[in-house]
């Protein structure tokens, strides 16, 4: 029946499509109303695992906040954060890959009921996705409390590390002061040394003035003194310029000044070798000068000649003795000298005794200072009993007053 306006019309029907239309619109009812079941249920299970999916990511931000600040507390577990970081930044773009599905599979669901098989069984891969990222979040929870740990332990090594590090600066502070004392030390022994090289040093030279004085008194010349007794100072190698600064080395003016002593103590070896060497005694313990060193009128022609010795008159077979230690190296009769004995104290002095009655050494015989060497006499060219002393230096006569003389300073000395 449809009623218009007033007025009711009618409209037969058969009973099939009476039927048809009854089932068409249960059909479509039920349709609907399954539809509309499955699509609030849809939402709210995506609802459900979106809250899921936020809650995650707000745990997943929470974890990684707390692992950021690790890492500023902490540089030394740096690496391990940043492999649980990579992780975290995976999971995170899996969560939004889940997103992106989850929202293709609302998509097809309102598109067609087949994908919803497929939405279903995505969900469930889901889920499966979401119990491994909630494995990971529990790993990685676990690791979070090995790191704590980790971190206990190495604050207290940090701790024990600051209290070696306290007790070295204590020690340290004790060297130092030991180190200062040692220093105060060694500038003290420097300084004592250096003024027990500059009194050995004024000793020396004292000594090798004395010496030389001597020698100077004697006649001779130092400098040929000590050439003829091998003295020299051996040095040699390239030159290199000096550097400035050199000298301010540690030791370097106590060097300096040891090798000056080193080279006077040298010196004065040499010096006293020939002193020791040099005849600064009289020959004879009873005589007296009968004719000095220099010109005089000889006494056999009475003309003027050069007399190069002392003679000393004394008694007959009265001993004569060597002035200074040396080896003979002649002893015999010759020419004028008549029976002599002549002995070589080194370093270029000589001695000899002439017109001796006889000698009692021979060639090659070593004697000693104030060895008997022979008997006075009056062999050769010789008006009486005497002894013709002569002293040479490398073949020259020198004065024996002056020797003799340079003597009787040392002996009083």
């Amino acid at each position: 029946m449809v009623r218009t306006g007033g007025r009711v019309r009618y409209v037969h029907m058969s009973r099939w499509p009476q039927v048809a239309m009854v089932g068409t619109l249960t059909i479509a009812l039920s349709w609907i109303a399954y539809s509309s079941v499955n699509y609030f249920l849809s939402d709210r299970i995506i609802a459900s695992k979106e809250q899921e999916v936020r809650d995650a990511r707000r745990a997943y931000r929470s974890l990684l906040t707390e692992v950021s600040s690790y890492q500023r507390k902490f540089a030394s577990i740096t690496h391990d954060l940043e492999e649980n970081h990579s992780i975290m930044v995976g999971l995170v773009e899996q969560n939004s890959t889940l997103q992106q599905s989850l929202e293709n599979v609302e998509t097809k669901l309102q598109a067609t009921e087949t994908e919803r098989n497929r939405v279903l069984s995505v969900r469930e891969r889901l889920k499966g996705d979401l119990l491994a990222v909630e494995n990971k979040m529990q790993t990685l929870v676990t690791r979070n409390f090995a790191l704590k740990d980790n971190l206990s332990t190495t604050e207290l090594d940090l701790q024990q590390a600051i209290v070696q590090r306290n007790q070295a600066m204590i020690a340290g502070t004790h060297m130092k002061g030991r180190i200062s004392s040692l220093e105060a030390d060694l500038r003290n022994l420097r300084r004592n040394e250096e003024e027990t090289i500059e009194r050995l040093t004024e000793q020396t030279l004292g000594n090798i003035e004395d010496v030389e004085r001597l020698l100077s008194l004697a006649g001779l010349k130092v400098d040929k003194v000590l050439e003829a007794s091998d003295f020299n100072v051996a040095q040699g190698g390239p030159f290199i310029a000096a550097k400035e600064g050199d000298d301010d080395r540690p030791g370097a003016a106590l060097k300096n000044k040891l090798a000056a002593l080193d080279y006077h103590l040298d010196r004065w070896s040499a010096l006293r070798g020939v002193l020791g060497r040099m005849p600064l005694t009289v020959p004879v313990n009873n005589g007296y000068v009968t004719s000095r060193f220099g010109k005089r009128k000889d006494p056999f022609n009475k003309k003027w000649a050069m007399h190069y010795g002392l003679d000393y008159g004394g008694p007959k077979k009265s001993p004569i003795y060597v002035t200074a230690p040396g080896v003979v190296t002649y002893a015999g009769r010759k020419s004028r000298y008549g029976r002599m004995v002549e002995v070589d104290h080194g370093g270029g002095l000589k001695t000899i005794y002439g017109h001796l009655h006889k000698a009692v050494v021979k060639k090659g015989d070593k004697v000693t200072h104030r060895q008997k060497i022979g008997l006075m006499g009056s062999s050769g060219r010789s008006t009486g009993v005497h002894l013709h002393y002569e002293i040479r230096f490398k073949g020259k006569p020198l004065n024996p007053l002056k020797f003799i003389q340079a003597g009787r300073n040392v002996f009083q000395g």
